[in-house]
């Protein structure tokens, strides 16, 4: 088999796994799935909200998973790890998910996509996109979008800060798709600078200055020495 074929096999299997372990472990919240290849054999790390359910009573039910991505994936020797998500509002999957769920028990879709934008944007994100696509109000096909704060859409920010969800809401009128991305609190864009005083950039940067420390203004000197007025009794 070529090399590329086998970049291509390999990433067909990880989604299929990845769509398999989403139904299985719906219900204790899907966060994220990241499989590494280790000496050991493979180490698959799932991100859930309730990791309980995941291991399931005396740990059976994660032994039933790890038999199932063996045999039935070819994963050679695997090992899973479940890990808690610290703040599920922040977890784009696990709100693309709540936001479906809320679609199928009736909410409209604004409301509920107002709500999702709001609780994200209440937990500290930095910005908020959620895109819901489908038969919204009628037998024409909407796409609808709520926006809040700030966001990327192309190049290097948006690959490092910027986590996206997807999930499917399944209604009587049809199927609606659900795109959750969310910013997170510690992205660090290329615009964010702070432009520091002499004293501090020297502080910092000693050889810049040649380890020698700027002197103040002689203004500032002058009113620090200028003795405070007396108070009028």
């Amino acid at each position: 088999m070529a090399s590329e074929r086998k970049f291509v096999a390999e990433n067909v299997r990880r989604v299929l796994l990845k769509e398999y372990l989403m139904k299985e472990v719906s219900r204790a919240g899907f966060g994220g799935l990241d499989i590494q290849r280790t000496p050991m054999g493979t180490r698959v790390v799932l991100t859930t909200e309730r990791p309980g359910l995941v291991i399931g009573r005396r740990g059976q039910t994660i032994k039933n998973l790890t038999t199932v991505i063996g045999e039935k994936y070819g994963f050679e020797n695997p090992q899973i790890e479940v890990q808690e998500v610290e703040n599920a509002s922040l977890n784009a999957q696990i709100m693309a998910e709540k936001l479906a769920f809320s679609l199928e028990r009736g909410w409209h879709f604004r409301r509920a996509g107002h709500s999702t934008v709001r609780r994200v944007m209440d937990a500290g994100a930095r910005g908020c996109h959620i895109i819901v696509a489908g038969k919204l109000t009628g037998q024409r096909h909407r796409t609808e979008k709520f926006k809040e704060g700030y966001i990327k859409f192309c190049g290097e920010p948006r690959e490092l800060f910027v986590e996206r969800g997807y999930a499917v809401a399944k209604l009587k009128m049809g199927v609606i798709g659900v795109t959750v991305e969310i910013m997170r609190p510690d992205a660090k864009l290329p615009a964010d600078t702070t432009v520091l005083g002499k004293t501090e950039a020297a502080a910092k940067l000693p050889d810049l200055f040649g380890g020698a420390v700027p002197v103040a203004p002689v203004a500032d000197i002058a009113e620090a020495e200028a003795p405070a007025e007396e108070e009028v009794q």
